[in-house]
């Protein structure tokens, strides 16, 4: 089979299996690393990327040490979700996602410029709880957002000691929502009527799903000390997309004690990805065994503190749905030994400070990005004629905040709470050309 077909045979998988794609993650809603190389060492590949997928997500400079060569890397996302609206706990009912990626790298228009990119599933947040014969009745949230990302990217390098990149992020979004409570009509429907106390079916219902389309860029830096010292950074922009659009025949939102009626029609609302900026060490001992470290940013606050909702509603332009998450800190650790010349294995750890706070539960159980301590493991074996295999696990451990419950006032008797677990499992096929 020609090396441009398998090429081609991968990105065609990646595309189909990408618009179905719906992933959890560590950081807020951003997986802690693309491919199966960078999550193996919890995301710190900032100073050290190793392929196509690790540079062009994380630092495009490192595209330009690299050989020709491409990576399709495929992973189950396993997340665990619980929730408590205020009448007892309840789990979610979807826990399995897949999250494709493929990378190349190969030589650009002239001595020491390569070309490369990726596309992959860089993100997302979903969650399905239905909880019945509650005081109010039926109460039901579900959420799903999904991020995918093609990153053409170039990098120079300029010296033995500097290399530069850049890509182009190109992304599209998918965004559903819904939080409802009450009955379903006698005889059928549903009818639009204030909170409750309720017999119809009341609530916010944005549940068929809506596709944006955004850009950004990504800059990076490498600079190699000496054998033994690389340092690495990188700044991201943030990703500006187009509205989320929703047609729909009615909605209710706003606080329980003053809510707001829309009417028919169309319901819209920006959902933007944030900026961030990550630094990197890289050391390697003996040749054969690197440590990484790295600590990022991430400016959640800029795009997570309220989502506008714009749309017929009486009286005002738009309900904002205030989630209040505070900028994010994150500090990873990674290790890789070179067992042999076929194999090397790797861990990681990584931790998140929280960006939802307690006091703003009940604003978020349909986006529980709670989890902050992570651990990974994996290994790469090298198959000859330019054929690798990597796999990589990531747990992260069941993390719960809570809060007063938005239901106090109509008997709730617990207060709201938010509990997320996760597990990953990840594959990846490697070929130099």
């Amino acid at each position: 089979m020609k090396k441009s077909r398998i090429l081609g045979i991968a990105v065609g998988a990646t595309l189909a299996m990408g618009l179905s794609a719906s992933a959890f993650a560590t950081d807020g809603y951003q997986l802690i690393g693309i491919g199966q190389y960078a999550m193996g060492m919890a995301g710190a590949v900032v100073a050290a990327p190793d392929d196509p997928l690790s540079a062009a997500m994380s630092n495009p400079a490192g595209l330009a040490l690299m050989t020709p060569q491409a990576a399709f890397s495929a992973e189950i996302f396993n997340p665990t979700r619980k929730t408590n609206f205020g009448f007892g706990e309840t789990g979610s009912h979807s826990n399995v996602y897949g999250v494709p990626a493929i990378g190349w790298v190969a030589p650009a228009f002239a001595k020491n410029w390569v070309f490369g990119g990726g596309v992959y599933g860089t993100s997302g947040l979903g969650v399905n709880y239905l909880q019945q014969n509650t005081p109010l009745g039926t109460m039901q949230g579900y959420s799903s957002i999904t991020f995918m990302q093609m990153s053409p990217s170039v990098a120079f390098k300029a010296s033995d000691h500097l290399s530069v990149g850049a890509s182009l992020n190109i992304a599209a979004e998918q965004g559903s929502f819904q939080q409802t409570i009450g009955h379903t009509v006698p005889g059928g429907g549903s009818g639009v009527t204030a909170y409750p106390p309720s017999t119809s079916l009341t609530g916010l219902n944005l549940a068929s799903p809506s596709w944006a389309y955004g850009v950004g860029a990504t800059l990076g830096v490498l600079y190699k000390v000496n054998d033994m010292v690389t340092l690495g950074a990188t700044y991201k922009t943030p990703i500006i997309f187009t509205p989320m659009t929703w047609q729909e025949t009615g909605e209710v939102a706003g606080s329980l004690a003053t809510p707001v009626q829309g009417g028919s029609g169309q319901y819209s609302g920006h959902l933007n990805y944030p900026q961030q900026v990550a630094l990197g060490l890289a050391i390697r001992p003996i040749p054969q065994w690197l440590i990484s470290v790295e600590g990022q940013w991430i400016n959640w606050a800029a795009t997570m503190n309220s989502f506008n909702i714009y749309g017929p509603w009486a009286g005002q332009s738009h309900v904002g749905l205030p989630m209040h998450w505070s900028n994010q800190w994150v500090a990873n650790i990674g290790t890789q030994y070179d067992v042999n010349n076929w194999l090397q294995v790797r861990a990681g750890y990584t931790w998140g400070s929280n960006p939802i706070s307690n006091a703003n539960t009940a604003n978020n159980l349909l986006f529980p990005a709670v989890v902050q301590n992570a651990i990974t493991f994996g290994a790469t074996q090298k198959l000859g004629m330019g054929w690798k295999l990597t796999e990589a696990y990531m747990h992260a451990f069941a993390n719960t905040i809570s809060g007063p419950s938005s239901y106090a006032q109509f008997g709730a008797p617990d207060p709201a709470s938010a509990t997320l677990a996760e597990n990953s499992y990840g594959l990846q096929v490697g070929y130099d050309f």
